[in-house]
């Protein structure tokens, strides 16, 4: 495995070798073996708080490596370090405070019909996760990112396939990490590090793994989904594929704010130079004056931003080779068009068509609208009424995110309430008069939407992201010294618990 400067296309160092299935074996096996060392929440939360800690001593180092490979920028990857690093507090304390073990008790009850014995429910871990890197957060959703701090705050061993657009960050990392558990005396084996694509198919496919976490392209992702429904014993696979991030734009926004939300479009599609997974890429705007103003504003806005390099140069031709389809078609629009600016960089796009097209036209050409384009472009889809603009929100897939842009009256009245309505079965965030790049680690973060935005009904991001890697399990009527001691009567570890209906703690 090569680490490739994608500025110039030249390879920098030969970091690993592809695991073999003797290798990919032995990860998983010594993952498996590490999970008793994980049993205590304290050596856990202790783990995850210096993770955090060798993490910030190593950024300059980690910072200047992961640039080197993936070329964005060392503002942008420290800010993702320390994201990263706060992420692992955060479960750090969510560990400690035990709410995710979910306890439930249930006293016997001889009145009720039928009768109710003596239950007991908390959760459990898992058992190892298999983790598949993403090609546009080498820190966040890579080995130190959301799914591994999740899975080890749950009591899961993790091995991480690691993605090829930045393997030495990856040896990096998993470094540091194993550094961190040394120091609580857990085995190096706890996080497992793999390269390559046949590794990641033998990941899913072993049986010692029991879950796995992914993000990445639809047919990537979909692949691994399949092999994982398809084992003898089938496992949960949560992956995060790909999404459109539709934007609704009222005729009554655009008339008070054209400019502000073509300025704001502009600034969120180039973010990371259009790689962030909820980049808006569809955007429904009014026919009429206002939307052509709110037009003139996107691509006023763009003229300011640089071309940009992309993480390799496969995916630079790919959205080259994308856009210029997108722009074929007919009736599509291109006031914004400049695809690859040179044989390494990529300019941002915009793309307008009518809504009838996608409309009238279902289940043809303009259909590959309504798919992803990976990289800095959006498609404006100018309806000439609201009945039109619901209809081509009926013809969309499953996405992360999903906006509505609102004039203040509207916000103010409500009036606009059937359009969030309309929206919320679309993803699994809904914003109003907001961008939808960045994704606070917070509580009631949700990162995860219909398919095929994810594949499962769960969050990546936040702290019941670790809600994936658990099982429940019921004892029924068993002696106080065979329970296990967050189920004893007495709450002997203090922890948050609902006892006959009632919260304690």
């Amino acid at each position: 495995m090569w680490s490739v400067d994608p500025r110039t296309g030249e390879r920098r160092e030969q970091v690993a070798a592809e695991a073999d299935p003797q290798s990919v074996d032995a990860a998983v096996r010594s993952a498996h073996d590490a999970r008793g060392a994980l049993a205590a929440r304290s050596t856990r939360s202790a783990f995850l708080r210096t993770a955090a800690e060798l993490l910030e001593e190593a950024r300059e180092d980690l910072v200047a490596v992961s640039d080197a490979e993936t070329a964005l920028g060392a503002t942008r990857l420290t800010g993702e370090l320390a994201r990263t690093c706060y992420q692992l507090r955060a479960f750090a304390v969510a560990v400690d405070e035990g709410a995710f073990l979910d306890i439930i008790i249930s006293h016997p009850d001889a009145t009720a019909t039928p009768p109710i014995p003596d239950l007991r429910r908390y959760k459990v871990p898992l058992g190892v996760v298999a983790v598949y890197s993403a090609s546009n957060f080498p820190f966040a959703f890579s080995v130190a990112g959301g799914d591994t701090a999740s899975a080890l705050a749950a009591g899961c061993p993790v091995v991480v396939k690691a993605h090829p657009d930045h393997p030495a960050t990856s040896e990096a990392t998993v470094a540091v990490l194993r550094r961190a558990a040394d120091r609580h005396g857990i085995p190096a084996g706890v996080v497992g590090l793999v390269h390559g694509f046949g590794a990641g198919v033998a990941l899913v496919e072993h049986p010692l793994v029991a879950a796995a976490g992914f993000t990445g392209s639809v047919r990537g992702g979909r692949a691994l989904f399949d092999a994982a429904a398809a084992r003898p014993v089938p496992i949960p696979f949560h992956g995060e594929l790909g999404s459109l991030n539709p934007v609704l734009v009222t005729g009554a926004a655009a008339a008070e704010r054209a400019e502000e939300i073509g300025a704001g479009l502009a600034a969120s599609m180039t973010m990371g130079v259009g790689q962030f997974c909820v980049k808006p890429g569809l955007v429904l705007a009014p026919a009429d004056a206002s939307g052509d103003q709110l037009v003139k504003a996107l691509t006023q806005s763009l003229a300011d931003v640089a071309p940009g390099v992309m993480l390799d140069h496969r995916m630079r031709d790919n959205f080259v080779a994308g856009l210029a389809e997108r722009a074929g078609l007919p009736e599509v629009e291109a006031p914004v068009n400049p695809g690859g600016t040179d044989t390494h960089t990529v300019g941002a796009g915009v793309l307008t068509v009518p809504a009838h097209k996608l409309v009238d036209g279902a289940g043809g050409a303009h259909d590959l609208l309504l798919e992803e384009c990976f990289g800095p472009v959006t498609v404006v889809v100018r309806y000439e009424d609201q009945a039109q603009a619901e209809a081509v929100l009926d013809r969309l897939p499953g996405n992360l995110t999903a906006t509505l842009h609102v004039s203040a009256e509207e916000a103010a009245t409500g009036s606009a309430a059937d359009l969030l309505d309309r929206l919320t079965p679309l993803a699994g965030r809904v914003l109003v008069n907001s961008w939808p790049t960045g994704v606070a680690v917070a509580p009631a973060q949700q990162h995860g939407g219909p398919y095929p935005a994810t594949t499962s009904t769960s969050t990546s991001v936040g702290l019941t992201a670790a809600e994936r890697w658990l099982r429940p399990v019921a004892y029924q009527n068993t002696p106080e010294a065979l329970l296990p001691p967050e189920l004893r009567d007495g709450n002997p570890l203090g922890l948050p618990r609902v006892v006959d209906g009632r919260r304690e703690g």
